[in-house]
């Protein structure tokens, strides 16, 4: 997502390079090309308007610093102004309260309230230790029922079972006469989708909405990312009929050209509090107005990636990794745990658009989806070798090699190239490791910073340039090749 918004807003600063001074003459082209890039990712046009206003004024205001880089100047003026429009500051549900507390969960259509619902249950359970209960109140659609409490089973968590031939208020009132009863912390009530239009699905919301008033509820909108402004005139709809309290943006993962998330505060006042970005359940993020609008200007976003790898990464793995190293050993299950690390943290460009610089060389690079096929044949060979021959690769001799070759669907040629690729990685992990006895700091194992870059990426530092071939390579692209 905002990937087309993010080149567009390089190629307006490239207009300042070389200017030793901001003014009006030289920013005028930089915000014609920003505006436009606004609008064509359909936020909303009077938010376009505040916010090139705001921009200038400031760039050519007091606030402006003598003898500074006038590019930079101005990238930091456009990442303030963008994360204002957003709102200042995360805003997650309010849970430092007495008693239990009801979340709501409304939106349109196949939204992803259902799904989302079973992502906030395991965020407030995991990360905020509470009891959470799971409500379906969806009376229209049946599965919708099944489908929560099969979410619920598979991540442990409890359930209501609703009554769905009664009116959702009455099921919401008796779920939380349950959790009351049972000490549960939260109750997550999953309503059904409505259309904005529809006066009687809209009361039947506001029956429950005023059912559950004495209880101070949370009301969180679920929007589709990718409907762009029309996901903001049904929030706002939403906003007059039941008081939103937050707004969620599903399918961020997808290739939506972001105009909700640089809207909807703005338009509604009401907040975005969470973003969804995957169909597991864990792809759940709180949203931080100052990190998005840094990812949109490739200024990465250092702070989400620790926090990524902090819930990815396990320790007692990464622990024994690091004992390995010390002693000079890089073994194929230690590649195979690298591997999985990166697995968990995301996708190879959602990872790389998180470090600062990275977006533009992406765009460069283009599709990163033949690289990862190509470490999917990589486990694939992998998962073919014994334990042994895991711990100490150099048993691997021919006929070893045309076991493996037969195990994993592969040729000889491929499975030597695997090895022969392998020692690269080792003699780089060794030269690491040198490197942080002598006190300096190399990138995380297999990203960009590290020495000798990461094997397979093309243009990564450290990393030869080489010039594209026509043809894949042994493994379908020639990444690693």
């Amino acid at each position: 997502m905002f990937d087309n918004l993010s080149e567009k807003f390089a190629d307006a600063f490239k207009n300042l390079q070389g200017n030793g001074k901001i003014s009006e003459s030289n920013i005028e082209d930089a915000l014609k090309q920003v505006r436009t890039a606004l609008l064509e990712a359909d936020v909303n046009f009077k938010v376009v308007k505040q916010f090139i206003n705001a921009v200038k004024e400031k760039s050519l205001g007091e606030k402006v610093i003598s003898g500074v880089n006038p590019e930079e100047q101005f990238i930091k003026i456009v990442n303030d102004e963008l994360a204002l429009i957003m709102g200042t500051a995360n805003e997650e549900v309010n849970l430092d309260r007495d008693g239990v507390v009801p979340i709501l969960v409304v939106g349109l259509n196949g939204q992803g309230k259902t799904t989302f619902s079973g992502k906030l249950s395991l965020h407030l359970s995991k990360k905020k230790d509470k009891k959470v209960l799971l409500v379906p109140a969806d009376t229209f659609r049946p599965a919708a029922k099944d489908q929560l409490i099969t979410l619920a089973k598979s991540m442990d968590m409890d359930w209501f079972d609703s009554d769905l031939s009664t009116h959702p208020k009455i099921i919401a009132e008796k779920a939380m006469a349950y959790a009351k009863e049972n000490s549960y912390d939260v109750v997550i009530v999953d309503t059904a989708g409505r259309l904005h239009v529809d006066d009687e699905l809209m009361g039947q919301i506001k029956e429950v909405r005023e059912s559950l008033n004495s209880f101070n509820p949370e009301v969180l909108m679920v929007a589709d990312a990718m409907t762009g402004q029309e996901a903001v005139n049904v929030a706002k709809v939403f906003h007059e009929a039941v008081n939103l309290t937050g707004v969620v943006l599903s399918k961020m993962d997808s290739d939506a050209r972001g105009g909700a998330a640089l809207s909807i505060r703005h338009v509604t006042g009401v907040p975005i509090k969470y973003i969804s970005t995957g169909e597991k359940m864990k792809d759940l993020e709180l949203f931080h107005p100052d990190r998005l609008a840094g990812r949109i200007l490739d200024m990465g976003d250092v702070v989400s990636l620790v926090e990524k790898a902090q819930d990815s990464i396990d320790e007692k793995d990464a622990e024994n990794m690091m004992k390995n190293l010390e002693k000079g050993k890089f073994t194929v299950d230690d590649f195979m745990k690298q591997m999985d690390m990166m697995k968990n943290l995301g996708s190879m460009s959602s990872i790389l658009k998180m470090i600062p610089g990275m977006g533009g060389m992406l765009r460069q690079v283009g599709d990163l989806s033949p690289a990862e096929d190509e470490m999917k044949r990589m486990r694939v060979i992998i998962n073919s070798m014994t334990k042994k021959e895991r711990q100490d690769y150099k048993i691997v001799k021919e006929s070893r090699m045309k076991r493996i070759a037969g195990g994993s669907g592969t040729t000889d040629a491929q499975v030597k190239d695997f090895f022969q690729k392998f020692r690269q990685m080792e003699k780089m992990m060794g030269g690491m490791m040198q490197m942080m006895k002598g006190g300096g700091m190399p990138g995380m194992p297999g990203m960009p910073g590290n020495p000798g870059g990461m094997p397979g990426l093309p243009g990564m530092p450290g990393q030869k340039q080489k010039k594209p071939r026509k043809k894949g390579g042994k493994w379908g692209g020639g990444f690693f090749s």
